[in-house]
Formats: C-alpha cells, sequence, structure tokens
C-alpha cells in the first residue's frame, strides 16, 4: 500500500459533493484522478457534475485536505489506503456499481481478495440466533471462508466470535472512520480482527458514527463476500438492506429460518419465502458456492470441543438426560421452574445443571437461567 500515490486518489475522495457514483462516472471518462484534476471546467461538466463540485475539483481545493488526512493514516499504526488500481484492493468490489474509490486498511490487507461470506442479523438476537451465528461462524471459518460483517452489536460480532473460536479469518466493515471502534465494547474485538485478518472503512478519520453511514458501509458488506447470510432481523432491519443489496449485486442470499412468533425473525423467513437459501449448518451455506471455491476450501472437521460434546450427550445418565431434554435451545428455562418439572430436589438439579455445563452441553445465562446449547 504506498500511501503517497494515494494523495490524489483521496483528494478526489475527500471532495465535497464527489459520492462514489460520482466518482466512478469521472474516473471513468478521465481514467485517473490525475486525469480528473486537469480537466477543464467544460469537460467536468460534460460529466453531469453539480457546479460547485466542478469548482471545487478545478481549484484542487480537497489537496490540503488530503495531505492532513494523509499525516493522519501515516500516525495509525498497520494502516495504508487502497484505491481501484491496488492488486490488493477487493476485486469483487469492483463489480458493483458504485464501489468505493478509496479504501482505509488496517490489519492484512491480503485476505481481502480471499473467498468470504458475511454474517449479518440484529443487535438483540434471541439466545437461538446467538448460537447460530456463532455456529455458522466457527463452522465456516473452519472450512477456510473469510467472515465478513459490519462490526455492530449482536449477530455481527457473534458471527465474528465464530469465527475467532475456529481460528479462523474476519474483515470487519466500519460506518466510522477506521481510527474509531464502534461500538465501543467491540473494541476487544476489534483487536482480535486485526490479528486474524483486517478492518476497514471508506470513511475519512475521526468520521463518527452517523445514522446515514450505515446503509454506506452495508453495500460493501454485501458486495465483496461471495453471499450473505442472515441469522436474524426485523421488518426494517438493516440486514434487509444489505441481503437485497445482496441480491443486486448477484450473491447468493441465505436466511436461518427463524420461530415465527418471533419480531426477529421476520427478515430471514421472509428472504427464505422470497427464494433465498435456507441454511441450518454452515454445510447447506458452502454446497451453494462455485465449485471452484468448494474445491479449494478445507476438509471439513468436526471441531474438538463438539466432537466432546457429542460424546457427552451420548454418555448422560438418567437425571442428566431427564434435564437435557427438557431444556431448549431456543428459550432459556428458570432453575425453579426446572425443579418444579423435574420432580428432582434443588440441590440435585443444581448439581445436575453444573456437569452439563461442565460438558459444555448446557449453558447458564443470567437470572439462573439455563438452556441447550445447539450441537
Amino acid at each position: 500500500m504506498q500511501l503517497d500515490a494515494s494523495l490524489s486518489w483521496l483528494a478526489l475522495a475527500l471532495t465535497p459533493g464527489m459520492a462514489s457514483r460520482l466518482s466512478a462516472r469521472v474516473l471513468k471518462q478521465f481514467g485517473s484522478p490525475d486525469g480528473v484534476f486537469r480537466a477543464s471546467p467544460t469537460d467536468l461538466e460534460s460529466c453531469h457534475l453539480p457546479a460547485p463540485v466542478v469548482q471545487a475539483l478545478v481549484k484542487k481545493e480537497a489537496f490540503k485536505r488530503a495531505e492532513k488526512e494523509l499525516a493522519g493514516v501515516r500516525k495509525i499504526a498497520g494502516c495504508g489506503l487502497l484505491n481501484w488500481t491496488d492488486p490488493e484492493y477487493p476485486q469483487t468490489l469492483l463489480q458493483i456499481y458504485d464501489p468505493p474509490v478509496l479504501l482505509y486498511v488496517r490489519g492484512d490487507p491480503q485476505v481481502l481478495n480471499l473467498p468470504s461470506l458475511s454474517i449479518v442479523g440484529t443487535r438483540k438476537p434471541t439466545l437461538y440466533g446467538t448460537q447460530m451465528a456463532q455456529r455458522l461462524g466457527r463452522e465456516l471459518a473452519a472450512r477456510g471462508l473469510v467472515i465478513v460483517s459490519g462490526m455492530a452489536r449482536g449477530i455481527d460480532g457473534i458471527g465474528h466470535q465464530g469465527a475467532l473460536d475456529a481460528h479462523g479469518r474476519a474483515i470487519g466493515v466500519l460506518g466510522t472512520g477506521i481510527d474509531l471502534c464502534y461500538p465501543k465494547e467491540n473494541k476487544k474485538l476489534y483487536e482480535k480482527v486485526l490479528e486474524r485478518g483486517a478492518i476497514i472503512s471508506e470513511f475519512p478519520l475521526k468520521t463518527h458514527p452517523a445514522p446515514e453511514n450505515f446503509p454506506v458501509r452495508n453495500r460493501i458488506v454485501a458486495g465483496m463476500p461471495l453471499g450473505v447470510v442472515v441469522v436474524e432481523g426485523a421488518q426494517y432491519s438493516g440486514s434487509l438492506i444489505t441481503s437485497r443489496l445482496a441480491m443486486e449485486f448477484g450473491r447468493e442470499v441465505f436466511g436461518v429460518p427463524g420461530n415465527v412468533t418471533q419480531p426477529v425473525s421476520f427478515a430471514p423467513n421472509l428472504l427464505i419465502k422470497q427464494g433465498a437459501k435456507l441454511v441450518t449448518c454452515g454445510e447447506d451455506v458452502i454446497e451453494e458456492l462455485p465449485t471452484p471455491v468448494r474445491a479449494a476450501l478445507v476438509k471439513a472437521e468436526q471441531p474438538e470441543t463438539e466432537q466432546r460434546n457429542l460424546l457427552a450427550a451420548a454418555a448422560l445418565n438418567g437425571s442428566q438426560k431427564k434435564l437435557y431434554e427438557m431444556l431448549s435451545a431456543e428459550q432459556p428455562m428458570h432453575i425453579d421452574d426446572i425443579v418444579e418439572r423435574s420432580g428432582l430436589n434443588s440441590s440435585e438439579v443444581l448439581a445436575t445443571l453444573f456437569d452439563l455445563e461442565m460438558k459444555g452441553i448446557v449453558r447458564q445465562s443470567p437470572g439462573k437461567q439455563f438452556s441447550k446449547v445447539l450441537l
């Protein structure tokens, strides 16, 4: 990533009014940012640019800001810039109608052109959604796919965590400047993704989260990977926007079916009704990928943790089996209800649940709530 070579690209991206579509138009017309800045007002006007934008380009008003921005990029460890001509720029993004002119990148830029899939969904997942996002992230990453998300709280971050649990690779796409972590509670995840992949953004440094930034970010989440997996999302969720963009870009769209009585099941269930592939595990996704991609993936191997869990589930004694079969993966049950329904005394129930937790097949949530772990 040659920073000095990016100055004119940066100036073009920072010119007020030059959105991605306008930038694509003038770059196609004049061949390069230098060509754009050398163009006459008449030639620029022929591209149907607004008069203020033409004036800003002719006067090269953005170069001072670009120099300052470049100095800021140099101060951030491992940060660089990628433009359309860089081989590390995600080639899949060049296929969409408004690719970012410039990407800020931290981490390993080589992952940007590896086969990838996005996992997206609600910021307030159910226990079932949490388990499915983590499971899919883990299974897909274990096969060698890079997991992409918008780094939001909820399903996005959980999918990434699943990938990292499998020692896989991940790409976070920010709706802020690359120097900001939003939401703040994802700071540790941000650092882990940097270690195992890359963080990217098209927004200038110090850009704070704003509602209008996230639909812009979503087109990268939709356009860069081979497909998008929607785990949970309400009727007007960003995951629906992302999945519809993915369809426009010719990407695969997958939906994890959800409980029809849950509002967060609306998005995936609607997408499935409209023709998205219904998925319950990583293999359901992989079998839809292009043959060359499938052939290049690492052989499916069951993670050791899952092997242990399956063996543990097959070797339960009477009270363990009774409690395990009573619990649900979707709806946690309170300890008092477990005692009442099981007919066992509270000491025996607590001891048995503790054993099941140690086997990794039962999870305790805050408030003495227990649920089955999806295997």
